[in-house]
């Protein structure tokens, strides 16, 4: 199983195990991690979500949806390149060691 580190707003890291396909959102989320809303419950639909991905990581991921990028867009906190939405990105192989982090609330 892939580890993710993930480290929360309050800068408290966890190294979870992720089972493949699951999404990140989902792995954060049955982990009991504080900061991980996923109000939609992976609809891509409120952007709750919202994560930094360690730049190493980047180009292993899928693109950005439409859906996402305006979802993105509406976040203050968004940062090129690293923001995205984990209901989006599902787990891999190709990701065993992703660190991420819990972007701020908006």
């Amino acid at each position: 199983m892939p580890q993710i580190t993930v480290t929360t707003r309050s800068g408290e890291k966890h190294v979870l195990e992720a089972a493949v396909n699951q999404t990140l959102m989902e792995v954060i989320r049955d982990s009991s991690i504080d900061g991980m809303d996923a109000i939609c419950g992976g609809c891509c639909s409120c952007a709750t979500c919202h994560i930094y991905v360690d730049p190493d990581f980047v180009d292993q991921l899928p693109p950005v949806s439409e859906d996402e990028e305006i979802l993105l867009d509406g976040s203050n906190h968004r940062k090129p390149e690293v923001s995205r939405l984990s209901c989006q990105i599902r787990v891999s192989d190709s990701l065993n060691g992703l660190v991420l982090q819990i972007a701020p609330e908006d």
